[in-house]
């Protein structure tokens, strides 16, 4: 259901602005408005610098986490707290009282996170020398040892083994100059000398040859200088580590640094809330939704506040724009989060979670169909929702599953499946597919052969669409619109329930009265002209026609809706096959004799059916939310709403208890 909002207007002096938001964010049950653009009065000024210091705050927590799970990682310590953790209202608030020790905190990690850089920075560029000074690693004299003198000039550099090969048979031919050279990882290095008369010659073969100047000119040898950057590099990979070290020696604090980033969080919420507030020199004036089964406990926590304060609780307008808020039991309000995905519910209209979570459930446990996968999702499902924190999307997605495993053990038991396996003497419905003659069990329906779990799905889908119908009707007597209730809704739901009539009058194998075609039949063709002469009722001569045609040619929508609901038996049919198959040959290979078939068949049957599980809740989940949204909801739903979100919910790392 959806919870009756009352609206909170709030004067008081500016200087207790904090302490009364402060007051009101612990009631967890007050919403501040957005006031109007046009107010020209505000009473708070920019969040921009608070938003900065939080944004440096995350980004050293960042850092700190980081380093904790790699420690953690590396020494199979604990890992740092996770996200999700509880903490009392009075910790929370003191968590202020920190700044200074948080602040020193984030200094040093960023300190040591600029070590660390530096340090990495220091190693890329001692990795490169070392690359370009390797070749170059055995020469024993000093790199300027090999200079011009007087009448010679020398070169100094790197060749290609196959270019030098025949550069030497050149060079050695010419008495002006002399070589030595060594073969290495990257070619092969060479030191030439020739007379100044012929160095253009040789030169001119250098560079036909690919020859790569040496391009270190120290006063060390090469074996000395590749010794000293190896040292280096060592030195700063240590001082990487050092630093790493020491950023990981800080874990301890990622608790407090987390409280204190949604302390901080708050405080920039209360900024941005003053900002719509309107606000004179010395007061500032409050709008606010509250539910109304808060309001004493608004009432007394502003009371008791201790500020000079005036306040007043009354109904929103009617054409106010009011948040949402939902308050179910524990089962539907898992399915909140699937109608909330396509759009929370209107404030002014009915909840459709009840109804919808009972079809969401009622369709996953068709497609599951089996008593073995029902289990799984059962026990799975609600250990998770047991473990998982409230209000976190796991818990809700794991109820889904787990209620959807209750549906999903009935309906294996009505197919008489357990992991593809029949378990019972006899079968209530018919069967999907039969591994044994690879057949279908058939419905006869006026003459034509149509697979029965087809014909079942077609049934169940018309009686969502009947309820989605009395739904509308439903909305709009609660609003006062009574005609637009009969003629838009229950006229419809009537067609449909007239469909269901007749479809199942016509499927021989029911065996129902012969009358029941012609009662469906005169129910639906009754109701739909009903339909077609008062969809025009507000519109004028030529509107009026034109709606009544519009209501007719809408059957072909309805049709195509109906069909949609054949994803429910492809689902179910895809995943009953793959059961079968899994099950038969892990049997086969069990009961086979050996023992390496007895494993592969235990493996088989483990993972064929973790996966097959796994593949058919994916496709369940997807598509069973699609028949919501597009088949069911369009019928009656409004949606567009905005979630009540109170003052000091949303946090970041932590919830309060209490």
């Amino acid at each position: 259901m959806i919870a009756e909002i009352k609206k909170l207007n709030m004067a008081a002096l500016l200087y207790d602005r904090d302490k009364l938001l402060n007051v009101l964010q612990k009631t967890n049950a007050v919403e501040i408005k957005e006031r109007a653009q046009t107010e020209e009065c505000s009473a708070g000024g920019s969040g921009e610098e608070l938003s900065s210091y939080l944004t440096s705050l995350e980004a050293a927590l960042e850092i700190l986490v980081s380093a904790a799970e790699n420690a953690a990682k590396d020494t199979n310590g604990a890992a740092p707290v996770k996200d999700g953790f509880a903490v009392s209202y009075e910790e929370f608030s003191s968590a202020g009282s920190k700044k200074e020790e948080m602040d020193k905190l984030v200094c040093r990690i960023n300190s040591l996170t600029d070590k660390k850089n530096d340090a990495a920075a220091e190693q890329l560029r001692i990795s490169r020398l070392i690359a370009s000074i390797k070749p170059y690693k055995n020469l024993r004299l000093p790199f300027n040892a090999y200079a011009d003198t007087l009448h010679t000039k020398t070169r100094l550099g790197l060749f290609s083994a196959p270019a030098w090969d025949n550069l030497e048979k050149i060079l050695g031919e010419n008495p002006l100059v002399a070589y030595s050279y060594e073969a290495v990882e990257e070619g092969v290095v060479a030191a030439i000398t020739a007379h100044k008369s012929v160095f253009s010659d040789v030169e001119s073969l250098l560079s036909e040859a690919g020859f790569t100047a040496c391009p270190h000119n120290f006063e060390s040898s090469g074996e000395d200088r590749f010794s000293l950057l190896n040292a280096q590099l060592a030195a700063a990979r240590e001082e990487q580590a050092l630093a790493e070290r020491d950023i990981s020696a800080l874990s301890d604090s990622v608790r407090d640094l987390k409280i204190y980033c949604d302390y901080v969080g708050f405080s920039l919420e209360k900024a941005r809330a003053a900002e719509k507030m309107l606000g004179m020199e010395r007061t500032f004036f409050l709008e606010a939704f509250v539910p109304a089964e808060s309001e004493s406990a608004v009432r007394e926590a502003l009371e008791s506040s201790g500020c000079a304060i005036w306040f007043e609780f009354s109904k929103p307008d009617e054409n106010e724009e009011i948040p949402t808020l939902l308050k179910n039991n524990p089962v539907v309000s898992n399915f909140e989060a699937i109608t909330n995905m396509y759009s929370p519910p209107n404030a002014r209209e009915f909840d459709p979670n009840t109804v919808m979570a009972f079809f969401y459930s009622l369709f996953l446990g068709f497609i599951m169909g089996d008593v073995g996968y029902g289990l799984l999702m059962l026990i799975g499902g609600g250990a998770l929702w047991y473990k998982s924190r409230k209000g976190s999307g796991l818990k809700s997605l794991s109820g889904v599953f787990a209620v959807g495993g209750i549906f999903t053990i009935i309906w294996g038991f009505l197919f008489n499946s357990l992991f593809g396996m029949q378990i019972l003497p006899h079968t209530v419905m018919p069967s999907a597919f039969d591994m044994s003659n690879n057949t279908f069990d058939n419905y006869t329906f006026i003459g034509m052969q149509i697979p029965a779990v087809l014909v079942i799905a077609m049934m169940l889908g018309i009686s969502q669409l009947m309820v989605g119908y009395l739904c509308r009707a439903y909305g709009e007597w609660r609003n006062g619109n009574v005609l637009d209730g009969i003629f838009d809704g229950l006229i419809w739901a009537i067609f449909s329930a007239g469909v269901i009539i007749a479809v199942s009058g016509l499927v021989e194998e029911f065996n129902l009265p012969s009358a029941f075609p012609a009662v469906g039949g005169i129910m639906a063709g009754a109701s739909l002209l009903c339909a077609a002469l008062t969809a025009g009722r507000k519109e004028k001569l030529v509107g009026k026609f034109t709606k009544g045609f519009g209501a007719v040619y809408g059957v072909i929508n309805y049709v195509s809706d109906i069909l949609s609901y054949a994803r429910l038996y492809g689902l179910m049919l895809s995943g009953a096959i793959i059961a079968q198959i899994v099950s038969k040959y892990s049997i086969q290979f069990i009961t086979g004799g050996n023992f390496a078939l007895i494993i592969l068949g235990v493996v088989l049957m483990l993972v064929g059916h973790a996966f097959n599980l796994a593949i058919g809740l994916l496709g369940a989940y997807i598509h069973d939310a699609r028949l919501q949204y597009v088949e069911f909801y369009g019928r009656f739903y409004t949606g567009e709403g905005e979630l009540f979100t109170p003052l000091g919910s949303q946090h970041r790392h932590i919830y309060i208890e209490g």
